[in-house]
């Protein structure tokens, strides 16, 4: 199963019973990031409101202040947790010369830093000062509305958030009013607070991106997530350890 859904199984009660519980890390990790990065462009660049545009028939020629989006590169991006997928997202940032901060529980190896170009802060000072906010951890006690209200009005009005990590990360109600209110310029969303239902407001707003909780979902890595649990199965069934246990 993707990491994902670890949040979804009681691996105690699995253990008591001799269930073994398995994930699929690191074959997603790259898919993910790059789907981070889709949502991050789509909504900066107001793309799904584009083609909704043009499907509505509302073609028309060039008008100075049709669908202004806004710019990516030169901008900073605030990576929240830096583990395998929020160091994935940081390096691509170099390419769009961005400045990447991040935020984690401790600091990452100076080597990693350097490789990745990203700088070490905490989360009020990233929250203030980054243009994109990407969100990349596991849901914990402690990560649960990790995003709250005080968060969202913290950011730069002109800031975008991207969330293709856990959804109860982010509070869902202070988002809406975020949006409505314009606390930040738009959002980019992968998972929600109570999958597959979603918070009503979202789906009229404009400048949320939404999908549905498909950042791993290309072929060769849903293959690969196939088969990387099904030698999880032949090395349980052989008398082997997992390859890769929940633990």
């Amino acid at each position: 199963m993707p990491p994902s859904a670890i949040t979804t199984i009681d691996v105690t009660a699995a253990r008591r019973r001799g269930i073994i519980v398995i994930t699929t890390p690191d074959v997603l990790t790259d898919t993910t990031s790059d789907f981070a990065w889709a949502l991050l462009m789509a909504t900066a660049r107001r793309v799904v409101e584009a083609d909704k545009f043009l499907r509505a028939g509302r073609r028309r020629g060039p008008e100075f202040r049709l669908l202004l989006g806004s710019d990516i590169h030169g901008k900073i991006l605030g990576v929240i947790c830096f583990g395998r997928i929020g160091r994935a997202v940081a390096r691509p940032a170099f390419g769009f010369w961005m400045r990447a901060l991040y935020h984690d529980t401790t600091p990452a190896d100076g080597s990693v830093e350097r490789e990745l170009n990203a700088t070490f802060t905490d989360k009020t000072a990233l929250l203030r000062e980054s243009d994109f906010v990407t969100l990349h951890c596991l849901l914990t006690a402690k990560t649960r509305h990790l995003i709250d209200e005080s968060c969202l009005n913290s950011t730069k009005k002109n800031a975008f958030l991207i969330n293709a990590a856990r959804g109860p990360i982010l509070d869902e109600e202070p988002l809406v009013r975020a949006l409505k209110e314009n606390w930040i310029a738009g959002a980019g969303l992968d998972v929600y607070k109570e999958e597959p239902r979603m918070h009503r407001d979202l789906l009229s707003l404009e400048d949320v991106v939404l999908a549905p909780h498909i950042a791993n979902a290309s072929t060769t890595t849903r293959l690969n997530m196939a088969m990387l649990a099904v030698n999880n199965c032949l090395a349980v069934l052989e008398g082997r350890a997992p390859l890769t246990p929940v633990t």
